[in-house]
């Protein structure tokens, strides 16, 4: 079977799974119940507390909430490139196909995220609105191109590897987010890992059932892919001011430890074991070769990871009134 082929074969696949993959709307969370509501009698005292709470957020940690926030709010462009995946496209918009379901639901999922983040950072009035707003424009306009052409396979290894790493992401910023003492953005951002956590299984899931079927293609595309890096969602960022800000927000969250080159190693160490890459039988000369490769990336990632510069700041950023990140 071509790829096309497999892709088809596992809509009933898909079918099956999505009701434990996707929460049904109603019992899903959404972001007004975890802020403000500005109808109620006591939405000052509210908004009063909400800011007391990020007051003692650290400059390094808003820099990377907010990157963060402007990552997710670049969803359309996400959902967009899925369309175009061989095999996933919604003809109609509403088509009732398995993939064309999951990839509304997986998008409705995603949306609260970037709302929750940006209604949050407005409420606390940490940082510059309009500055992070002119970020959210340019990158929706400068679109999005995760180098997997049209390919599922490509595109599922990447789904895989990215979700893992916004799960790591979000979760760490709810933990230092809880050490500042701001419980609220704590609870927010782990909600919000949360959902990552059950995007990362579902791709995941639908990876393992082409290795399944297809085991072959499944290990060369996941080479592949690593060969040609995983590229961070929001790499193409601007302010407007900064054609480098996306390079210069990945550096402070290496130094605050959201995200760093070893998360990046570790996350493809677990996708080789995950899809037990190691010990897949019957592959073509191509394929043990990409088998090798894989086998041993993470841990020359390791050593790369080991080896990168600290953070030579300090750095200013528009998002915060261009406070100076970082010690000299």
């Amino acid at each position: 079977m071509n790829k096309l082929e497999v892709i088809r074969s596992i809509e009933g696949f898909v079918g099956d799974n999505i009701g434990s993959l996707l929460k049904p709307v109603g019992d899903s969370w959404q972001p007004s119940d975890f802020l403000p509501a500005m109808s109620d009698p006591d939405w000052k005292e509210r908004v009063d507390a909400l800011q007391a709470g990020a007051r003692n957020l650290p400059d390094d940690l808003l820099v990377v909430l907010v990157g963060d926030m402007v990552t997710e709010e670049a969803l359309p462009t996400y959902q967009t490139w899925i369309n175009r995946l061989d095999g996933l496209t919604d003809e109609t918009g509403v088509s009732t196909s398995p993939w064309s379901q999951w990839s509304r639901g997986w998008t409705a999922e995603e949306n609260r995220h970037g709302d929750l983040l940006n209604r949050y950072l407005f409420l606390s009035g940490r940082v510059d609105m309009r500055a992070v707003e002119v970020t959210i424009h340019h990158l929706i306009n400068a679109g999005f191109d995760p180098q997997t052409e049209n390919d599922p396979y490509l595109g599922f290894i990447y789904t895989s590897f990215q979700e893992r790493a916004t799960k790591i992401s979000h979760r760490n910023v709810a933990t230092l987010a809880l050490r500042a003492g701001d419980e609220t953005l704590h609870r927010i951002c782990g909600m919000i890992a949360g959902d990552e956590a059950r995007h990362e299984k579902a791709y995941k899931l639908f990876m393992t059932r082409i290795f399944e079927i297809d085991p072959v293609g499944a290990i060369i595309a996941f080479a592949a892919m690593m060969k040609r890096k995983i590229v961070m969602p929001a790499v193409m960022m601007r302010d407007g001011i900064s054609d480098s800000l996306f390079h210069r927000f990945s550096r402070v969250a290496q130094h605050t430890g959201v995200y760093t080159a070893m998360d990046y190693a570790d996350i493809v160490e677990s996708l080789v074991k995950h899809w037990n890459i190691e010990n897949l039988p019957g592959l073509s000369d191509i394929a043990a070769r990409s088998q090798d490769y894989l086998c041993g990336l993470a841990a020359r990632y390791r050593a790369l990871a080991e080896r990168a510069p600290a953070f030579a700041g300090p750095d200013r950023f528009s998002w915060i009134f261009d406070r100076p990140v970082g010690e000299v």
